[in-house]
């Protein structure tokens, strides 16, 4: 009889658990059995790891296999543990020393040749290793720069399960061809890692060389008061809503929000790749996203395609793939209303948690959200009712799908207006690029995170209204006209401390060490779009 044990990793969402992979042979007939919640995929391993145990050199013991996932109440899915299964076979045949894998953490699927092939999740499947005490980790070795961005664990990376047991076995590395691709033709190593069509990028466009550049501030046109807002949500981390006519620069103005945004911290960064990794969309050759992601998914999204879920374990969602970036919703009257409301919860938490009856998994999802809409459904309505031929009933239906309670989350709501003639030919001046915008940006978020250096928000987006109302106070009567509008009606509690939290921003890009009541006056003209008396353009260059 021989029994041995090794260590994977079980994904739930974007966390890992820790699984240990039990191998026991006893006499009887030959059979395999795999028992711990194994799913469909898991479950196939068995065929898997029985050829490339052979195709790898090595014998396949002729005894009675149980192989035990514990602990069994978690559910398990993919062909990440293949490698594990293999060397725990392996060493209860006593083709392995049982010791020499009791400590290591394996993590990778493999061919029928005996070849490792790379698999989704590396990275938070090597971070919970790393929490449970684990020092070294074996993986395929086209996900080792991945592996490795996890501070104090050794990676080994292999090619194959033969190269493995030769290092177990103190044995001479063979050296195994590395299979390359044919020209023109698809890595199908790399099939496993990208699941293609999920809306996702770094907010970067192709240029006329086919190279990848960051799309500049400066081929807007016109649109200054928008341009404001779009510089006041970098600073902040304020959610923005853009409503005007087609062709006024929507779109062009969302996808250059993520270039105003700072580069990712080294913690974020680990954030936003663990979550890519697991759903996928990690950029080839590039272990670690740096930028700022930017999400913009079809107005015929679903709301588990929103805010995760699926069949069996729930996958991240466009709000966990736009985490510390952008999630741009264009058309967003023509998104399900069910799935727009789903984003109540994770813009007030930063957090989405999806429950289904294989679990529940906890997301990150602090994003900054972007709406765009059109007036009405034929585009042409204005505040003078011009050229619009939709009857007032389907102009209120159209504007009615943005829920009220969505819309009190929203900090900015910009009119876009039509460019004109002098706009879209540059005969009114310059505009600023996005690199001048984005030092002011950067800028200002260095003052909100100096002021809150000592509380785990580093944004002012993020700061919970009772902290802004008691910590840190505005000038004297700088929200007298907000109370008013309070009084009225015209705000909520909730959008009171969200203009409180606008204010804040205004002040940071401006250089006031607090608000004024022309920052918190700029603050309401953006949140209800009525005049305050004070301009609200972005700068222009002479």
């Amino acid at each position: 009889m021989g029994f041995a044990r090794t260590c994977s990793v079980a994904l739930v969402g974007v966390e890992g658990v820790v699984v240990e992979v039990q191998a026991d042979l006893e006499p009887g007939v030959a059979a395999f059995t795999l028992v711990g919640l194994p799913d469909k995929s898991l479950s196939e391993s068995r065929d898997r790891v029985r050829a490339a145990v052979v195709n790898s050199g090595a014998e396949w013991p002729q005894k009675k296999l149980t192989v035990g996932l514990s602990p069994a109440s978690v559910p398990k899915g993919g062909s990440g543990f293949d490698l594990a299964v293999a060397c725990a076979v392996l060493a209860a045949a006593e083709r392995v020393d049982p010791r020499e894998i009791a400590d290591l953490m394996m993590i990778g699927e493999l061919g029928l040749d005996g070849r490792v092939r790379p698999v989704r999740g590396v990275l938070p499947a090597v971070l919970a290793a790393a929490d449970a005490g684990y020092r070294q980790v074996v993986v395929p070795e086209r996900t080792t720069a991945e592996a490795a961005l996890v501070p104090g664990v050794s990676v080994l990376g292999v090619r194959s399960l033969r190269q493995l047991i030769a290092v177990l076995t103190d044995e001479p590395v063979p050296d195994e061809e590395e299979d390359l691709p044919q020209e023109g033709r698809p890595d199908p190593m790399l099939a496993g890692l990208s699941v293609p069509g999920l809306g996702l990028g770094s907010g970067a466009l192709c240029g006329a060389d086919g190279a990848a550049r960051v799309p500049d501030l400066a081929e807007v046109a016109g649109q200054r008061q928008a341009r404001k807002a779009l510089e006041i949500a970098a600073a902040g981390g304020h959610h923005l809503y853009l409503k005007g006519p087609p062709g006024a620069g929507k779109t062009l103005l969302a996808e250059r929000l993520p270039g105003l945004l700072p580069p990712l911290s080294q913690q974020e960064a680990l954030e936003v790749t663990a979550v890519h990794s697991v759903a996928g969309v990690l950029p080839p050759g590039k272990p670690l996203v740096d930028a700022p992601p930017y999400c913009a998914p079809h107005h015929s999204a679903t709301m588990a395609s929103l805010v995760g879920g699926g069949n069996g374990q729930p996958r991240p969602g466009a709000v966990s793939l736009a985490h510390r970036g952008v999630l741009f919703l264009d058309e967003a009257p023509e998104f399900s209303g069910r799935a727009l409301d789903a984003l109540r919860q994770p813009l007030e938490s930063g957090s989405v948690v999806v429950a289904r009856s294989a679990g529940m998994m906890r997301m990150p999802a602090r994003f900054l959200l972007m709406l765009a809409a059109n007036p009405c459904p034929c585009g042409r309505h204005s505040q003078f009712g011009e050229g619009c031929d939709c009857p007032p009933a389907a102009i209120r239906r159209y504007q009615g799908r943005l829920s009220g309670p969505l819309l009190d989350r929203v900090d900015l709501r910009v009119r876009v207006e039509a460019v004109t003639r002098a706009e879209l030919t540059g005969r009114d001046g310059a505009v600023e690029d996005t690199a001048t915008v984005a030092a002011r940006v950067r800028e200002a978020r260095e003052r909100a995170a100096a002021r809150l250096g000592a509380t785990p928000w580093r944004t002012n987006g993020e700061v919970p209204g009772h902290e802004l109302r008691t910590r840190w106070h505005p000038l004297p009567g700088a929200l007298a006209e907000a109370e008013r509008d309070m009084e009225c009606g015209l705000l909520t509690a909730r959008g009171l401390d969200r203009v409180l939290r606008v204010a804040w921003t205004v002040a940071d890009l401006a250089g006031h060490p607090r608000p004024d009541a022309d920052d918190v006056a700029q603050a309401l003209q953006l949140r209800t779009g009525v005049g305050r008396g004070v301009p609200v353009e972005a700068g222009v260059r002479r």
